[in-house]
């Protein structure tokens, strides 16, 4: 039988846009209260109204990810006003092309700055809220780049390979304390991140959209708690 995820708390980073923001409305439908994460307030705020429109709670918090006292504090201000998280989405994330050789290393830094530690502030604040409570769900959008590596991607590949090791290492870790640690691995989704000022021309039947892996997630929060899949990887059936 299905678990009932309606009344719980979720806290998502990268909520104002694209996969964040499919995935808190997805969760308000289901009556799941909403923390959104990320940098810019307006965005923000324009998700946290419409998923209002649920009748669920939803607060906002400002913060970037790669600074771990803004995570803190924005981590602090969820549950004082919403609770402490049953649900964490680790979707906030940032990519880079370019070739090995000519990517800035500033840049390459900062692309685990984001990706790994982010990934690493955000649960380090949220998992003691977790073990308290003795169960908990944490999903980790990574990528088909962190299972394998690609021409062009050596600091995003990379930095997924990262979350792919920290997390399974977790799972492991967690289980004991009726914690679930699910990653994702999509590849091309028709988001801003992907596809940038040509997103328009993606938003049809061919590519893998937002509110697939919004839906698939919610799937897996509603799994019995004796069962979780710690991993998968998601694919378009045929985007060319």
């Amino acid at each position: 039988m299905a678990q009932e995820i309606k009344g719980k708390v979720a806290y998502i980073t990268g909520a104002s846009s694209g996969i964040g923001r499919s995935t808190a409305i997805q969760l308000a439908k289901e009556g799941v209260n909403v923390g959104l994460i990320a940098r810019t307030e307006k965005k923000l705020l324009e998700v946290k109204k419409e998923a209002e429109e649920f009748g669920i709670n939803a607060y906002i918090a400002i913060a970037d990810i790669a600074n771990m006292a803004e995570v803190d504090q924005a981590i602090e201000t969820l549950e004082t006003n919403l609770g402490p998280a049953d649900i964490l989405i680790n979707n906030a994330g940032i990519g880079l092309k370019g070739s090995f050789l000519e990517t800035d290393p500033t840049d390459w830094k900062h692309t685990f700055e984001v990706n790994v530690f982010g990934t690493y502030h955000v649960t380090r604040a949220v998992l003691p809220q977790m073990i308290k409570k003795d169960q908990g769900d944490i999903i980790t959008i990574s990528s088909s780049s962190g299972l394998k590596g690609t021409a062009g991607s050596t600091s995003y590949s990379a930095s997924k390979f990262a979350i792919q090791g920290m997390t399974e290492a977790l799972m492991q870790e967690v289980r004991r304390n009726n914690i679930r640690v699910f990653t994702l691995n999509p590849s091309l989704v028709a988001t801003e991140l992907v596809f940038g000022d040509n997103l328009d021309e993606k938003n049809d039947e061919k590519f893998m959209q937002p509110e697939d892996l919004a839906e698939y997630m919610v799937a897996q929060l509603k799994l019995h708690p004796r069962i979780f899949i710690k991993q998968s990887l998601q694919w378009a059936t045929n985007p060319f």
